[in-house]
């Protein structure tokens, strides 16, 4: 069956599964147009060879203002004043603003201030799964445990106070949803715009001056003249929100991935010094962060045998590319011997996510906490009545009802 022209990037059955989607698209060629719920169109990359290379390629910047006018009339979907204050982050920055935004936040992310801070993150989802019901109903696994626990260790690592952090509104992460000028849940999307905004100040007007700490660093960069207010609005909103949802969705894509893995669900129980490398192929087979956010070409040129007009939004599939056959030998198994290979969940190149280490870190203390101390956790429902998220950029599912047996183990006790 031939594939449409732009293929469709959305409704239920493309969230619930787009693997076979994406194997089709993989199959006929590495670059295809694409269309989003928004009516924004963009060139997808697929294979893993190819988005490798994509994601590295010094012709493809970041920077919004590339965007041609076909692309900016559909794509600029958040409103002004919020998108020239609140989209000047990393994720849309060129080098070398780039590399001076990112140095001053890879320090707080580091891998050995991650491990030297693991142990607080075990107390946090100790005290998550210790504050669970243990009356036999259905818990939903993100409102109780995935939605929280990255947020709590995010305000732990990046200086967020706690009577700052208690007043953050988790709804806030939905601005990154296109909701675009004629829907009629505009009113309550710039509500949230403006919500978040005000937060923002609050948190900028707290942290200055408060010595250590990610936040009160960014803010006393801002007064040495390092970062203009938006760099500084932007940058927050960028770890308030790119910083704990995407991990959320993957504690969900985890844990989905092994209830329909039993075998693997209870062989990483009972064998927990697995958690680092099953953690890995996890991020493989089911990424939280399914494409990545726009790049363009400055000039019309080609791009893996495809002419890409300047302007253009060009897209990788992480997901795709993770599941490509000539990369991974039998990739929609999943498999917790795998070999390691070089999987895209994070990204390639410069813009490889900064917080891959404190992720990393999140889910295998979310996970073996979880397989540990809950015994028989399982699904309370069935597989199809999951609800996957309708994000353009993101999978993962907004709740997870699970079931346990009794109450939850002490710590240490379930092994």
């Amino acid at each position: 069956m031939s594939l449409p022209d732009p293929v469709p990037l959305h409704g239920p059955a493309y969230k619930r599964d787009p693997y076979p989607l994406y194997a089709r698209m993989r199959e006929a060629g590495p670059v295809h147009r694409v269309l989003f719920p928004s009516g924004v169109t963009a060139w997808l990359v697929t294979g893993h060879a190819a988005a490798q290379r994509t994601l590295a390629d010094p012709r493809l910047g970041k920077n919004h203002a590339l965007g041609n006018d076909r692309w900016r009339a559909r794509a600029s979907i958040m409103p002004e004043p919020q998108h020239s204050r609140l989209q000047a982050h990393l994720l849309h920055q060129d080098a070398p603003k780039h590399t001076a935004m990112r140095r001053m936040v890879t320090d707080a992310f580091a891998p050995r201030r991650v491990e030297e801070l693991r142990p607080r993150f075990q107390e946090l989802a100790d005290a998550l799964v210790d504050a669970l019901p243990a009356d036999g109903e259905p818990v939903d696994l993100v409102g109780r445990f995935a939605a929280r626990f990255p947020f709590q260790v995010l305000a732990e690592v990046i200086g967020l106070p706690p009577h700052l952090a208690a007043r953050f509104r988790r709804e806030w992460g939905k601005v990154v949803a296109p909701v675009g000028p004629e829907d009629p849940g505009r009113p309550a999307y710039e509500a949230l715009l403006r919500g978040l905004e005000e937060y923002i100040a609050e948190v900028v007007a707290d942290r200055r001056g408060a010595g250590d700490g990610l936040l009160a660093r960014l803010v006393a960069a801002h007064d040495a003249g390092e970062l203009t207010p938006e760099e500084l609005s932007s940058m927050i909103f960028q770890l308030l929100v790119a910083g704990q949802e995407p991990v959320t969705n993957q504690i969900t894509t985890a844990l989905v991935a092994l209830f329909r893995h039993p075998e693997a669900l209870a062989r990483l129980r009972d064998e927990p010094g697995l958690m680092p490398s099953a953690v890995e192929e996890l991020l493989r087979y089911d990424s939280a962060f399914e494409l990545t956010t726009w790049r363009f070409l400055a000039e019309d040129a080609e791009l893996h045998g495809t002419r890409v007009p300047a302007g253009d939004s060009v897209i990788v599939s992480l997901c795709a590319a993770n599941r490509d056959p000539e990369r991974f030998p039998d990739p929609d198994a999943l498999d917790l011997d795998r070999a390691q290979g070089s999987h895209l969940a994070f990204g390639h190149g410069v813009h490889y996510c900064p917080g891959a280490a404190l992720a990393r870190a999140e889910l295998q203390v979310a996970l073996g906490t979880l397989l540990a101390r809950l015994p028989g956790l399982r699904p309370a429902g069935p597989d199809g009545e999951l609800r996957w998220i309708p994000a353009v950029l993101g999978r993962g599912t907004s709740a997870l009802p699970v079931r346990f047996d009794g109450c939850p183990y002490a710590r240490g006790e379930g092994r």
